[in-house]
């Protein structure tokens, strides 16, 4: 099959998918195995990229072809993309579980970013003064260092909704926090060793816990 690799026009919306090779045929009877891995409009239609055996990719357009194989083109779809989000085994406790601080407020939060490596849980409490010096530390290292290696969830260790949201809102805590119902289910789940607040212990996706990270300059090494 006779292609040319015109360069495509600015501005084509575009969406990819992993296909399969499969025989495509023009509408002059040509047939060459062919790779659909993505469609764009081009104005007058469509416009298929194509993935040739040797690896190269050219464009052919709808009008180019069968008209089977234009209606195939003209018909494509995108499949749903999966999820890059690893696993993790604190997935299910966190469903629906989650608050952060709106305003003044400690709202639901079910927009959860997973992390790729790390979760950092600050055992802290409103009434804890030690948890009062080091929490502001732990703000500017998370507003200035946050990226998707890490996620910080606070696991409260206080008995009241109100002084949970009083003191995140005190120290405009940017990080999502365990429901406090769900708080005492945490810790005897997942055994952190916990002796003393305030605590970051980091662990891996899998459970495994890596220590007590109260040391930030530490923490910024393993998380950067």
């Amino acid at each position: 099959m006779k292609t040319t690799l015109p360069l495509l026009l600015c501005g084509l919306l575009v969406s990819s998918v992993h296909a399969e090779f499969r025989t495509w045929t023009r509408a002059d009877g040509k047939t060459a195995e062919l790779d659909l891995v993505s469609v764009a409009d081009s104005g007058g239609g469509k416009i298929g990229s194509f993935k040739m055996r040797n690896g190269r990719t050219v464009p052919l357009k709808a009008s180019k072809l069968s008209e089977k194989d234009a209606k195939a083109l003209e018909d494509w779809e995108p499949e749903p993309e999966e999820s890059s989000a690893p696993a993790s085994v604190f997935d299910d406790i966190f469903d629906k579980n989650l608050l952060k601080l709106k305003g003044k407020s400690l709202k639901s939060f079910e927009d959860l970013q997973k992390p790729e490596k790390y979760y950092v849980f600050y055992y802290t409490a409103s009434w804890c003064g030690p948890c009062h010096k080091f929490t502001p530390s732990l703000v500017k290292f998370y507003n200035d260092k946050k990226n998707d290696k890490f996620e910080i969830v606070l696991i409260t260790s206080d008995r009241d909704e109100g002084n949970m949201e009083k003191y995140a809102e005190e120290m405009k805590m940017p990080w999502p926090q365990l429901k406090l119902k769900k708080a005492a289910a945490f810790k005897k789940e997942f055994k952190h060793g916990v002796t003393g607040i305030p605590s970051v212990i980091v662990c891996e996706l899998d459970g495994t816990k890596l220590g007590n990270y109260r040391n930030l300059a530490e923490l910024e090494k393993l998380v950067k």
